[in-house]
């Protein structure tokens, strides 16, 4: 930890995370130097001692749906995230200010907060909120500053980011990691991130007692991806409880191009009620499952990794009576495109990879995309057009990630050509969807995972 004034200096932050391997080392810099000014211009002294921490997005590779289901998925860190300089106060107020936006919320560490649905501010607040439930002790507040050059609500976990940036400014204020309730519950980062992942939904963990959430009923996975990653790799991990499994190199000479659809991915209204109801059919068939057969079950990959014959089972018991509220067939589509996904494809797409077989690793991609569109029912004609457009374009694969419902598609391309095929990748897609004026288009490595800066 260092002075806030420290960070306001472009040469501290430039050193900072080129120690950490970034070659876009002045470009966060900037974002963090911002930040640490945005403070120091709201009146925090600039002698108080400061964190500074970046957190990433993640892109992910394959699993779609699967965490909160138990299944696996391949995820990376994004280089793109919030930069952010918190200073501890010395009272329980919280004070969170988008440096860019000059936006600001302030509220109090209290554990019966009411975060506003439908406003960034909902994220930190139903952090605060937890914390002070989980850790009564914990109550010592944060003058928090960010920047960030993570698109929101592009699929990227920007959501999910902040959540952790929040969390781990607040932790660290409060020295939480020294307290016995949190080192008994949270010991590791496989931990954390099931944690901060029912800081979202709403759920309790271990001996920590849930509240509301955000008002998603996701799983852990962009919380893993974004706690757990290690440059230049992708991990594949299992959930429900969490497990790392192994790394996957990416290929040499490989990047990610992102086209960001412009069809907003936000856990929000409509979507929101969307989002959910993919989750609700998962768990309508573990319900279905433990009442007719009376064997208990927690997720759907508990059910499936039972073999064929309880596959088969549980397809014929829905087929014979569908759950109130699901349309025939909704089901079984859910559940093949699970069974697909966890057993198969995400597993064969990472030892393709670990061969060099990137025509195997695209026809599974393709297979998860075209399973994503027919079976889980989550991509828009935009995503189905950007991962074609992507493929046509001379990509090694493309597919669309996260939530669904807009978002985002990611595409693995030459380093050496991404340039030019983002450019055509832009114009293509540009005048096919001229209404599409919010899409991005950019670049990003296989990143590291959250920091603290030295």
């Amino acid at each position: 930890m260092s002075r806030l004034d420290r960070w306001q200096e472009p040469e501290a932050a430039t050193a900072a995370f080129a120690s950490r391997g970034f070659a876009s080392a002045a470009d966060k810099a900037k974002q963090l130097t911002r930040a640490a000014r945005r403070l120091a211009a709201a009146g925090v002294d600039g002698t108080r001692e400061a964190h500074a921490f970046f957190v990433p997005g993640r892109i992910e590779v394959l699993g779609k749906h699967t965490d909160y289901c138990g299944g696996r998925s391949l995820v990376a860190a994004t280089e793109q995230g919030f930069c952010l300089v918190a200073v501890p106060r010395d009272d329980a107020r919280v004070r969170v200010t988008d440096a860019a936006a000059r936006e600001e919320a302030t509220f109090d560490l209290d554990p019966e907060l009411a975060p506003p649905r439908g406003h960034w501010s909902n994220y930190p607040m139903t952090v605060a909120r937890r914390l002070a439930r989980n850790f009564p002790d914990a109550r010592r507040g944060v003058d928090l500053a960010f920047c960030s050059d993570l698109p929101a609500a592009a699929g990227m976990s920007s959501s999910s980011a902040f959540i952790i940036a929040a969390f781990l400014a607040l932790r660290a204020v409060n020295h939480l990691a020294e307290h016995p309730n949190y080192r008994r519950n949270i010991p590791d980062d496989l931990s954390l991130a099931e944690y901060l992942g029912t800081n979202e939904n709403g759920q309790s963990y271990r001996e920590l007692q849930g509240d509301r959430g955000v008002g998603t009923f996701g799983g852990s996975e962009d919380h893993t991806g974004i706690l757990c990653s290690e440059p230049g790799s992708l991990g594949q991990f299992a959930y429900c409880p969490t497990r790392f499994e192994r790394r996957v190199a990416v290929p040499e000479g490989y990047v990610f191009a992102i086209g960001s659809s412009g069809v907003v991915a936000e856990k929000t209204g409509a979507a929101l009620e969307r989002y959910n109801r993919v989750s609700a059919r998962a768990a309508a068939l573990v319900d279905a499952w433990t009442s007719s057969t009376g064997r208990e079950a927690t997720t759907l990959a508990a059910i499936v990794e039972q073999g064929e014959e309880a596959i088969a089972e549980l397809g014929a018991i829905v087929r014979r009576q569908p759950p109130a509220g699901f349309a025939e067939g909704e089901l079984q589509r859910r559940l093949d495109q699970f069974c697909l996904e966890h057993l198969k494809i995400v597993g064969q797409a990472g030892e393709a990879l670990d061969r060099g077989d990137l025509g195997e690793f695209k026809r599974l991609v393709i297979r998860s995309q075209r399973a994503g569109a027919d079976m889980l029912e989550n991509q828009v004609e935009e995503t189905v057009a950007l991962a074609t457009m992507a493929c046509d374009r001379y990509a090694e694969a493309a597919s669309g990630f996260g939530a669904g419902f807009g978002g985002s598609v990611w595409a693995l391309v030459r380093a050496a050509e991404a340039p030019d095929f983002l450019e055509q990748w832009e114009r293509d897609y540009r005048a096919r969807f001229p209404e599409r004026g919010e899409a991005l288009f950019l670049t990003t490595g296989a990143g590291s995972s959250a920091f603290e800066l030295a």
